[in-house]
C-alpha cells in the first residue's frame, strides 16, 4: 500500500478508495457488505441489552434459536429483512426504517 497515498487523503472515502478500492469493485462491495453486516449487528446488540434481555430471552420471544441471535450479533449470517423487523419490531419494540442511496 502507498503510505504516501494515505497520508495525502482528504477524508474517510478517499481512504476506503485507497484500501478497497472504488465503489462498484468487487472489493469495496465485499467491504461495504461485510460494513453494513457489522453495522446491524452492533445495533441488535445494543437494542438488545437496552431491552434488559439476553439472547435466549429474545430468540425465544421471535421464534429462533439462541445460536442465530449470537450469530447475527457477531456478523456470522445473512438476514432475511422479514426476519430483521421481527427482531427488531416485535422482539424490541424499536422501528424499523429503511433508506436507500
Amino acid at each position: 500500500m502507498d503510505k504516501q497515498k494515505i497520508r495525502n487523503a482528504r477524508n474517510f472515502d478517499e481512504l476506503l478508495d485507497i484500501q478497497y478500492g472504488k465503489i462498484g469493485t468487487e472489493k469495496r462491495d465485499e467491504f461495504e457488505e461485510k460494513a453494513q453486516y457489522f453495522v446491524i449487528s452492533e445495533m441488535l446488540k445494543q437494542a438488545r441489552k437496552e431491552a434488559n434481555m439476553t439472547q435466549e430471552q429474545l430468540a425465544n420471544k421471535v421464534g429462533t434459536k439462541k445460536s442465530y441471535i449470537s450469530r447475527l450479533e457477531n456478523g456470522k449470517c445473512d438476514i432475511q429483512l422479514s426476519t430483521l423487523y421481527r427482531i427488531f419490531e416485535f422482539g424490541l419494540g424499536k422501528r424499523v426504517n429503511l433508506t436507500f442511496g
